[in-house]
């Protein structure tokens, strides 16, 4: 796949871009790729615009789902840019983020259980397992962050989908956050 710039992009994905290169001063090469189908850009957006308001989330439990997730299914381009947002927007502190980036055990027991939730439910296709549903709940969840971290599968699918198949570079700002498999 080729990226798209703004100026060979369909609506709604121009005004997108054009919106997002206004706020950003760049336009992120994922959503260049997304660009490819003005549907999915539109609703990979939509879907992180109402992740981030309304998921019932702080935009610390935002990134330990969607790092989790993003390492689970291996996204290259996904880690670096979650672990760039967790750090400098989401102010997640560096104990956490190498934890998720290593696949290790996160200190605060509450992370844990929604880090793991999020990759049954990543892994078991919708059917995570009784154990870590337990967990979430043991937590502290409710239902209200169950259906939440399905909005975070749904925009991680979306994502890292893309990433796989048009092989993503890594932004420059992203750069310091590079991750192999």
């Amino acid at each position: 796949m080729k990226p798209i710039e703004i100026n060979e992009a369909q609506e709604p994905a121009k005004g997108i871009l054009e919106a997002t290169k206004s706020k950003m001063g760049a336009v992120p090469n994922m959503f260049k790729m997304m660009a490819n189908n003005p549907s999915l850009l539109n609703a990979y957006t939509k879907a992180d615009e109402t992740f981030r308001k309304d998921s019932g989330f702080t935009p610390q439990e935002q990134e330990v789902i969607l790092l989790s997730i993003a390492v689970y299914n291996e996204c290259t381009y996904c880690v670096a840019a979650h672990s760039f947002i967790a750090k400098h927007q989401s102010k997640v502190s560096k104990e956490v983020i190498d934890a998720l980036r290593d696949r290790k055990k996160l200190s605060e027991a509450k992370y844990e259980a929604l880090s793991k939730f999020a990759v049954s439910v990543t892994k078991e296709r919708g059917f995570p397992t009784q154990e870590a549903t337990n967990a979430l709940k043991q937590a502290g969840y409710t239902d209200q962050h169950v259906a939440g971290v399905i909005t975070g599968v749904g925009m991680k699918t979306l994502s890292n989908y893309i990433n796989h198949i048009s092989e993503t570079k890594v932004d420059d700002m992203f750069a310091e956050f590079k991750w192999e498999k």
